[in-house]
């Protein structure tokens, strides 16, 4: 099910990007509870010489250098209207970059209305850049999906099947390989710029498994630190099904298949179970093969590029046999049989 995000709280975004952003609350602690409403940030340059038209009062506002400069050249009636003006239009919070101190209205204003203001040593630029994305990430699309996802060698792997299908088993026979476990059972899957998948899982559940027989096992505990990973950018997606005799395997690869997610197609392979297959293994390379592509090489397209120029290629002729020699060719003499007593 897709989950779009309405608004975070101001205390959320400064609970979860406090130290990532450096951020220290000025003023405004009751006003935690305002609403971040657009997963962007806005200067309110404009804003501040009194011109409100298309005024982004749904973002984080930020003042910089030229903003700091220009506002306090406006005397205190002024700065107070214009801080009125915006509050009126419920701005969630203002963030002073470069360690601006705010001023005196600024500070009566956010103390009437209860409006966060917070400070930073970062520049406007590095801050607006670094924050744009933290808020993207928080305003992403999301869906939860029922799968396993792993980091094997840098790609990024959901398995898909049906329950009972061995998802957990292949995915621990995969980690003692040295790969990493991204979620277990249940997938959180985030669309970022609106091009790239990511995946992580809910942290109740993180560095768990649980496998038929045995229970729920801690991965970092068994396998160390390493075989865990908060998130991963989703690569392709590999579905473990029940093998009957009937069902038509890819033999070649040159057919391509693809699993949607939140709008976005991803390289997808059917993989089927069956006493004697190592299914880690087949994952692990399928997963290899993945990251050819990746860099531009396809090993079935460039197998069926060599057979098709073989094809086409001339073949050198060979020479025919006849059973009497041709004209002008002498026959071969045969040496006549030894006289008896030699």
């Amino acid at each position: 099910m897709n989950k779009a995000i309405h608004g975070i709280t101001v205390a959320h975004f400064l609970e979860t990007y406090r130290y990532k952003l450096k951020l220290e609350l000025v003023c405004g602690e009751a006003g935690m509870h305002r609403l971040i409403r657009e997963g962007s940030i806005n200067r309110p340059s404009l804003a501040l010489t009194g011109f409100f038209k298309y005024f982004a009062n749904k973002r984080i506002q930020v003042m910089g250098a030229a903003e700091m400069t220009f506002f306090r050249t406006l005397d205190s009636a002024e700065q107070n209207r214009i801080l009125h003006e915006m509050v009126d239009r419920q701005v969630p919070c203002f963030v002073l970059t470069r360690n601006f101190q705010p001023t005196a209205p600024m500070l009566a204003v956010a103390a009437e209305h209860k409006l966060p203001i917070f400070r930073t040593p970062m520049i406007t630029m590095h801050w607006v850049n670094l924050a744009t994305l933290c808020i993207d990430n928080e305003f992403a699309p999301s869906t939860t999906v029922h799968a396993t996802t792993l980091d094997i060698r840098g790609v990024g792997v959901m398995l898909c099947g049906d329950s009972g299908a061995g998802k957990s088993e292949c995915a621990l026979a995969l980690i003692e390989r040295g790969h990493s476990l991204i979620a277990d059972d249940l997938t959180v899957v985030k669309l970022i710029d609106e091009r790239d998948l990511l995946a992580s899982s809910r942290i109740l559940n993180r560095g768990y498994m649980e496998c038929r027989g045995i229970g729920i096992i801690n991965i970092a505990e068994m396998f160390g630190i390493s075989s865990v990973r908060p998130e991963m950018r989703l690569d392709m997606v590999v579905t473990l099904r029940e093998w009957t005799p009937e069902v038509v395997e890819e033999r070649t690869g040159l057919e391509e298949s693809h699993y949607e997610i939140l709008g976005l197609q991803l390289p997808a392979i059917d993989l089927y179970v069956r006493p004697g297959r190592d299914m880690a293994r087949l994952v692990e390379v399928a997963s290899m093969v993945q990251a050819l592509k990746r860099m531009g090489h396809d090993p079935a397209k460039t197998f069926n590029d060599r057979l098709i120029a073989y094809m086409a290629a001339p073949k050198p002729e060979e020479p025919t046999r006849s059973s009497k020699p041709s004209a002008g060719t002498r026959a071969p003499q045969i040496p006549p049989a030894p006289a008896a007593g030699e």
